[in-house]
C-alpha cells in the first residue's frame, strides 16, 4: 500500500501531466474507472501500471478481473495518493499509466476509409476529446490530429474521450498538406467545416455527403485558415436558425460527422 504522496512512484506518475515528460517516456495517465476499464477491455497490453484504493477496487470489482486477465498487478494506494497522481479533482480512486499508441497516417488512409475527422489547430482539450468520442460513436474510421493541435495524451483530452481513445485509430503530429494529399489518393473528399461555407443540409440533399469524406475542423476562435479551406474540395456550414452567436466546435463537429455517417449508411442500403 502506497501511503505517502512523496513516494517515488507517485512523483513519476504526476510528472506525466507535463507534455515533455509524456513525449520523452511515451506514456500517459488514465484517470477514473471508466477510462481504465475501456483500456483493459480494448487494449490491455498498453496498460503498464494500475493504482487503486481498496474501496474503489471493491466498488469496481470488474477492474480486478480485467487486470488479472492481463497479468497486471494492482498497486493499492490511499485516496490522497491517487488524488496526487491525477490532474482531475475526483479520479474516483483509480488511476493507470499506459503506453502511447498513435497510428501512422499512411496506415489509416491505406485502408480505404469512408469517414475521417481531421483536426487542424484544435487547442481546447475538451473539444478534441469530445470530437474523438463523437467520431467513435458515429462509426468513423479514424481521427487525424495535426501538429498544431493540443496533445492527444493531455489528461483533459483523455478524460473527454471517455475511453473512445482506445476504440478508434488516431494519427498525430502530421502536416495538413500531407493529410490532404493522402486523403485524395485514398479517394476521399476533403470538406471544411467553415462558417463561410455552403449550407450543410443542401449538400446532404444533393447527395454530396454519401461519398468518402474527410471532415476538416479548425481552431475554436479563428476557425480554419483560408489556405487550408482552399485545399479542400468543399466548405460547408451548419445552419444557425436561432440567435446564438456561434456553435461550440465539438457540437458542430457532431452534426457534421453524423450527417455524413447517416448519408453513407443510407446510400449503402439503397
Amino acid at each position: 500500500m502506497i501511503e505517502s504522496v512523496r513516494n517515488t512512484r507517485v512523483r513519476e506518475v504526476r510528472r506525466l501531466a507535463q507534455k515533455s515528460e509524456r513525449t520523452e517516456r511515451g506514456l500517459f495517465v488514465l484517470e477514473g474507472p471508466q477510462a481504465v476499464r475501456e483500456a483493459l477491455q480494448a487494449r490491455p497490453e498498453l496498460v503498464e501500471e494500475l493504482y487503486a484504493t481498496p474501496t474503489a477496487l471493491e466498488r469496481h470489482g470488474e477492474l480486478r478481473e480485467l487486470a488479472d486477465r492481463a497479468g497486471l498487478e494492482v498497486v493499492y494506494a490511499t485516496e490522497e495518493v491517487v488524488d496526487a497522481m491525477c490532474d482531475t479533482r475526483n479520479p474516483q480512486g483509480v488511476v493507470a499509466v499506459a503506453k502511447q499508441f498513435p497510428t501512422a497516417l499512411k496506415r489509416l488512409l491505406d485502408d480505404a476509409p469512408r469517414l475521417v475527422a481531421v483536426l487542424e489547430e484544435v487547442r481546447d482539450p475538451g473539444n478534441l476529446g469530445t470530437i474523438i468520442r463523437v467520431a467513435d460513436a458515429a462509426g468513423a474510421d479514424a481521427v487525424i490530429i495535426t501538429g498544431r493541435s493540443v496533445d492527444l495524451y493531455n489528461p483533459k483530452v483523455v478524460r473527454a474521450t471517455t475511453g473512445s481513445i482506445f476504440h478508434i485509430p488516431v494519427a498525430v503530429d502530421v502536416e495538413f498538406d500531407e493529410v490532404a494529399a493522402r486523403a485524395r489518393a485514398a479517394g476521399m473528399r476533403l470538406v471544411a467545416a467553415d462558417v463561410r461555407g455552403d449550407d450543410l443540409l443542401a449538400a446532404r440533399e444533393a447527395g454530396e455527403l454519401a461519398a468518402p469524406t474527410a471532415w476538416v475542423f479548425g481552431n475554436e476562435a479563428r476557425g480554419l485558415d483560408p489556405a487550408v479551406v482552399a485545399q479542400c474540395d468543399a466548405a460547408l456550414q451548419v445552419p444557425n436558425y436561432g440567435r446564438a452567436e456561434s456553435m461550440n466546435l465539438a457540437t458542430a463537429a457532431s452534426v457534421c460527422l453524423y450527417e455524413a455517417a447517416c448519408a453513407q449508411r443510407l446510400a449503402a442500403t439503397g
